[in-house]
């Protein structure tokens, strides 16, 4: 790979807030990148400001300003990239020092195509942590059915013309989900990267981290295959299908318990079993209760953004 070139590739959209500190951690890592392409979506803020900073200390730098949306962002900054290995994140985060480096280390396989890196949930108030529970992915439960996105992913360009890049709509989706999906269809070969890392914020409002819970629902329901090959029953949908039921039982332990109070009785009891381990889920990443605390209301919002959203995605809307 010392021979190969890499090029990091990204799209940003008003990240005045956020563009300075991930330019930075791409300029200052160990293996320097031949380029850094952005391609600015259409900020309305300083982004572009910012950015024409960077590009006029760092000669790596490209930039590309065209209104549109992420997935056409992606692509633009791929063909404009000229190595033959791409890496890419997110506005939004803060790539580790080695990240480049141990992203692209498993391309001296010739056989592999797509290396997966990972993100972790950066949130500094209890609420913020505790939403970075339900909003991320737990390392604890990275392993080879894990796929990427695009705050972490590196692939070979000649990988991504097969796929036919990222897919452009008329509107932000899923992409990197569906990339991934046709990717497996193909049978590219997965490398995974535990310690290939990229820090992304926790919103700190927590309606943005959950409408964004509800949006990654919508466009799975509407994007995704139901049983995915690699992920199966962890997949997205089919753990949103898994919520459905656990709902349907409480409501249906509820009925009965009209007339049946045992029934009333035992909903009582799973209830609060499922504050207890919404409890337990934040407490077992933040040994703090005022973290944790918040796991039980975030997880009942969340369940119910997730159930419009899957509803909104499989209707079209």
């Amino acid at each position: 790979i010392g021979l190969m070139k890499v090029s990091i590739c990204l799209t940003v959209l008003n990240a005045e807030k956020s563009i300075s500190p991930l330019m930075e951690s791409l300029r200052d890592q160990s293996k320097k990148a031949e380029e850094i392409v952005v391609v600015d979506g259409g900020s309305k803020d300083k982004t572009i400001e910012i950015l024409k900073h960077y590009q006029k200390k760092e000669r790596r730098i490209k930039l590309l300003f065209e209104n549109c949306l992420r997935a056409r962002g992606r692509n633009l900054a791929v063909e404009l990239g000229g190595s033959e290995i791409i890496a890419m994140t997110d506005a939004g985060c803060i790539a580790h020092k080695d990240w480049l480096e141990k992203i692209t280390a498993p391309f001296t396989d010739r056989d592999v195509n797509i290396v997966a890196g990972v993100y972790e949930m950066i949130g500094e108030t209890p609420k913020q942590k505790a939403l970075g529970v339900f909003l991320g992915f737990p390392l604890s439960k990275f392993g080879k059915d894990f796929l990427p996105t695009t705050r972490s992913i590196a692939f070979r360009k000649e990988a991504w013309e097969r796929v036919g890049g990222f897919p452009e709509r008329k509107e932000n989706s899923a992409e990197d989900s569906e990339f991934n999906t046709t990717a497996i269809r193909l049978g590219l070969k997965y490398s995974r990267v535990k310690d290939a890392v990229v820090e992304w914020g926790i919103p700190r409002k927590l309606i943005e981290g959950i409408k964004t819970m509800g949006d990654y629902a919508k466009w799975d329901a509407r994007y995704e295959p139901l049983w995915n090959p690699t992920q199966k029953v962890s997949s997205h949908n089919i753990r949103v299908i898994l919520i459905f039921l656990r709902y349907m039982l409480g409501i249906g332990l509820v009925i009965l318990g009209f007339r049946y109070p045992l029934f009333l009785f035992l909903f009582t009891l799973g209830f609060f079993f499922y504050l207890y381990w919404a409890y337990k889920k934040v407490y077992r990443q933040f040994p703090d209760w005022k973290a944790s605390i918040w796991g039980p209301p975030v997880q009942i919002a969340s369940d119910i953004v997730v159930m419009i959203g899957f509803l909104k995605g499989i209707m079209g809307k």
